[in-house]
């Protein structure tokens, strides 16, 4: 037991402990000021709550830091360990403890609500100040538009925030039955209402075979319209549920939750799994209060994920075994094989994902980038039409002298701010001659194909130094030849040899088009800032290795022939080949009689 230089409330603490009984229940730890900043649940509150007070150097500094504020203990019995944990997950959201790892706040996701009323509307809403049962959350987007979509062609229900007596237009376009001028009787719409719910809980095969009982009835009974109807419906649900279908539909209710670490974070997925298909996956950044393993961080999260998307599922799919979480409550399934395994692994690949976009916004936020860095990259996001924010940002440059000395320079900004130690160099290995098109090809091949190979970070944005051709080489690179999955856009200057156009491809097609952008916008500055520094980049190794004589061609094999007299010569012809074709006149006016016979007779040699 540790004593009063540890904390001076002990004997007060040490006579609470002798009263808690060895039950199951809920501990809460209070601060001076009477504030809750932690709560815990147990299986035994006896053996759990004097661990704390106990063998006091063995625990972490987080640990200690608790130990030292509290200053009472308050407990809550409670007759089994899921009303244990129940109650845990309710005094969390209530009291949001310091020292508790908890969920982020979900108030920004945005939910369905079928509202409680006589005759219910379906709405969309970020709030819960609205009086009905709520489905959700749904953190993708494209998941809850698919759903709206799908039940507006399904269905007909009333839209209007107040019933007349009379129908609307919606009525006449086929979207609402009328239930305000009794065209649609209560009982109709119920069973409408009722069948929205199923499918927003992802019950679409029950659904189905009820259409398809009511399709072959209605045919037997000769309305065929009818029966026709509910062909397209099924059809519609059908095409829905296969383009949702990750595993086999006999997977019917479970819920998957995978978890990723390190000493500050966690970061948490969940997929919601009804009859095979994803009903949505929701992703969690967790700050660690107290260094817990991830199965403790688990023990709070799952429950709290289930009670937040209300799921129905009682079968849990996940990395580590978790303590403290009842069978009778969920039953857990740390060794999942074949399509759970799947389950699984798709659940792990999201957090990935997740855990790498947080750690890139906290650097944009957080790290040496400024707010206007980020909210200048928010703005390129959005003129692009990204994915996601290009924090890493690749730009490329060609550099020759009529095809002499031929390199390339890559360049990669990050947060805004130039990543020198992610530059590179290329010299160019397999293109003879001026061919810009065929030398960037080559380099962002060998770029891409390398750090693909090793697993390495590919670049939010690829943006090359050039116009419509350049973009289009570069796709056919990396899309074609690559299969890899990186947006692309391209830099052309005016003739001054300045920034002028910022180019995208057309969303889904191969089209190219112009973003508008005004010289004094924060992302032009940095657009030019970037081909600026490619430019520089390129050209300066372009000169070094013209400096070092490190180019050597079949002129400068020619006795009498050097490194100047070959510069000239590709500077005024562009190539050996050209130089080739010159006449001896020709090559006398460039470099003076002698040196043009030598070079004139030993490109003629073999001819």
């Amino acid at each position: 037991m540790i004593d009063s230089s540890i904390n001076p409330a002990i004997e007060h603490i040490a006579m609470r402990l002798k009263t808690i009984p060895e039950s199951p229940g809920v501990y809460q730890h209070l601060d001076s000021d009477g504030k809750v900043i932690y709560v815990g649940k147990a299986r035994n509150l006896q053996r759990r709550v004097s661990s704390y007070f106990s063998h006091y150097d063995d625990k972490s500094p987080k640990i200690k830091m608790l130990v030292r504020s509290v200053r009472d203990i308050r407990v809550t019995v409670v007759a089994t360990e899921v009303d244990a944990l129940l109650l845990e997950n309710s005094l969390i959201k209530r009291y949001q403890p310091r020292y508790n790892s908890m969920l982020k706040d979900d108030k920004t996701y945005p939910y369905l609500c079928i509202t409680d009323e006589p005759y219910p509307r379906l709405l969309y809403t970020r709030r819960h100040g609205i009086k009905g049962q709520y489905f959700g959350p749904y953190p993708n987007g494209r998941i809850l538009r698919e759903l709206q979509d799908i039940i507006r062609q399904l269905f007909q229900y009333r839209t209007c925030n107040i019933m007349g007596n009379r129908p609307c237009m919606k009525h006449q376009i086929g979207l609402c039955g009328a239930p305000c001028a009794g065209l649609q009787s209560h009982e109709d719409y119920q069973s409408t209402i009722e069948n929205i719910r199923r499918i927003l809980k992802g019950d679409f095969g029950d659904i189905v075979e009820d259409m398809k009982r009511g399709m072959f009835d209605a045919a037997a009974d000769l309305r065929f319209e009818e029966a026709e109807a509910l062909k397209r419906k099924i059809h519609l649900l059908e095409e829905y549920q296969s383009r949702s279908t990750v595993v086999d539909t006999n997977v019917r209710d479970v819920d998957v939750v995978s978890i990723l670490s390190d000493d500050r974070y966690a970061w948490v997925n969940m997929l919601r799994i009804k009859h095979g298909a994803i009903i949505y996956s929701i992703n969690n950044e967790i700050r660690k209060q107290l260094d817990e393993s991830d199965a403790e961080i688990l023990s709070t999260v799952v429950p709290a994920l289930h009670e937040q998307t209300q799921s129905t599922a009682r079968e849990v799919i996940l990395p580590v075994a978790v303590p403290d979480l009842p069978d009778d409550y969920l039953h857990q399934n740390t060794d999942p094989r074949g399509d759970r395994r799947k389950l699984l692994e798709l659940s792990m690949r999201n957090v990935e994902s997740y855990q790498k976009q947080c750690r890139h916004q906290r650097a944009l936020t957080q790290g040496d980038a400024a707010p206007q860095a980020v909210r200048t990259l928010e703005r390129l996001q959005q003129a692009l039409q990204l994915p996601s924010m290009p924090m890493e940002i690749e730009c490329f440059d060609n550099s020759n002298i009529q095809g002499a000395y031929p390199v390339a320079g890559m360049v990669r900004f990050t947060a805004g701010k130039p990543n020198r130690n992610e530059y590179r160099k290329f010299n160019i290995k397999t293109v003879e001659g001026p061919d810009d098109y065929a030398s960037m090809a080559e380099v962002i091949y060998r770029r891409y194909k390398r750090l693909s190979d090793e697993g390495g970070r590919l670049p939010d944005l690829l943006i090359v130094d050039g116009g419509e051709g350049q973009m289009h080489v570069a796709r056919e690179v990396i899309v074609d030849q690559l299969g890899l999955d990186i947006p692309i856009a391209g830099l052309a200057k005016d003739d001054r040899h300045r920034t002028n156009e910022l180019l995208t491809f057309r969303q889904n097609t191969d089209s190219i088009g112009v973003v508008q952008l005004k010289p004094t916008d924060a992302v032009f500055h940095l657009l030019e800032q970037i081909q600026n520094e490619v430019h520089r980049f390129a050209i300066t190794f372009h000169k070094d290795k013209r400096s070092r004589g490190t180019f050597r061609t079949s002129l400068t094999d020619i006795p009498g022939i050097g490194q100047k007299t070959a510069h000239d010569l590709l500077l005024r012809f562009g190539s050996v080949k050209q130089i080739g074709i010159q006449t001896l006149d020709d090559l006398a006016a460039a470099i003076g009689p002698s040196k043009a016979r030598a070079v004139y007779d030993a490109l003629h040699a073999n001819q």
